[in-house]
């Protein structure tokens, strides 16, 4: 199959992003360029490790590259401190030294784990991307944000931490649990409402046969996905402007991942996909787009096997507005006291907003949770 380049324009810490099918069996093509020495680090979870750990090591030991791994528990519970922890210690108990590599096996938690790790490690390491699931091929794994997650909220510890190298393979998507992989595609979708309605369109059309496993297809959006994000990085590489907008729905989302603990009650990117809805749903209220189209998104969402409304999250009808709001506040988006939404004018074009009263939000969570019950 066909790979794609994307190229992150970030000066001399630019990078590529190559996407497309089989990248993990010829990783160390692409990995050996970048090593000082011929050596690496594997960081990966439990659950990934039984799928592609072997792989990655006989890619990287046909360029005669020597590595170590780390295999460290499953789920969003290690992007933690006790996580954070556990991974610098083993690193330094392997010894590494400032100018090696270390390689990110996994989803968006591994990502983000090891980037951090990576961002302080030594003073600063670095890091390859090999994303294995969806959400994290389109976005996290993209633009160097890494963070862990705190008792306030989530990701509320991080830094901007560029990887070398990003290789999204698109054949490990077929692993993936159908959930995982729509929770992924919520992502996906989210890329075509900020800021490209044609993709939108597209994804209406395309977006099922993609699912089912379409691998030319994948490789044409997980590319798309990528070049969009990659041109806002390079312009707003530290989220101060234009950034922001690849949050929509996250300031709903990550409200509704604390509410649920951040359990399997409900994965990142089916709490996105509700949050894109009812930032469709606020920004109409607020009469900045049309009421027809909160409906248009959350049809699509709802097809695509995704919960789209607040009354498909597990037990919404006992979740309180009040509590929610109070989750928003912990926000990162928070600027001077005021909730920073990420909202819209139209499919294909996102806007920030600060002015929108706590009131408006709690009314609409009201009538929606009203609805879950």
């Amino acid at each position: 199959m066909t790979e794609q380049k994307v190229r992150v324009a970030l000066g001399d810490r630019a990078y590529d992003i190559m996407v497309g099918g089989g990248l993990l069996e010829r990783a160390g093509e692409h990995i050996a360029p970048l090593l000082r020495r011929p050596y690496a680090v594997i960081v990966t979870d439990e659950n990934v490790a039984a799928r592609h750990l072997d792989t990655l090591k006989r890619a990287l030991a046909l360029k005669n590259i020597g590595c170590d791994a780390v295999v460290l528990p499953p789920g969003e519970k290690q992007k933690s401190y006790a996580g954070f922890e556990q991974l610098c210690e083993a690193l330094l108990a392997l010894k590494v030294e400032r100018r090696d590599h270390v390689i990110a096996l996994g989803g968006g938690v591994i990502g983000d784990l090891v980037g951090f790790a990576a961002s302080v490690l030594r003073r600063g390491m670095d890091f390859i991307q090999v994303p294995t699931s969806l959400l994290a091929q389109v976005d996290s794994s993209v633009g160097g944000k890494t963070a862990i997650n705190s008792r306030q909220g989530k990701n509320l510890i991080g830094a901007f931490h560029q990887p070398r190298l990003v290789l999204a393979d698109v054949a490990l998507l077929d692993t993936l649990s159908p959930r995982e992989l729509r929770a992924g595609y919520a992502e996906v979708v989210k890329y075509g409402l900020l800021g490209d309605a044609d993709f939108f369109a597209w994804l209406e059309t395309n977006g099922a046969k993609l699912l089912a496993g379409d691998m030319a297809l994948r490789t044409q959006a997980v590319a798309r996905c990528c070049a969009h994000k990659a041109r806002i990085v390079a312009a707003d590489e530290r989220e101060e402007g234009e950034r922001a907008l690849l949050n929509l729905g996250h300031t709903f989302g990550h409200a509704l991942e604390a509410e649920t603990g951040y359990s399997q009650r409900l994965l990142h990117g089916e709490g996105v996909a509700v949050g894109m809805g009812l930032a469709f749903r606020l920004s109409a209220r607020l009469g900045l787009c049309g009421d027809d189209l909160a409906p248009r998104v959350e049809r699509h969402l709802a097809e695509s096997g995704l919960p789209a409304r607040l009354r498909d999250v597990d037990g919404a009808r006992l979740f309180s507005p009040a509590v929610l709001l109070e989750h928003m506040k912990q926000d990162k988006k928070v600027r001077d006291g005021k909730l920073v939404f990420i909202l819209a004018e139209a499919i294909g074009r996102a806007v920030q907003r600060n002015d929108v009263a706590p009131e408006a939000v709690e009314i609409l969570l009201r009538e929606q949770l009203a609805a879950a019950a």
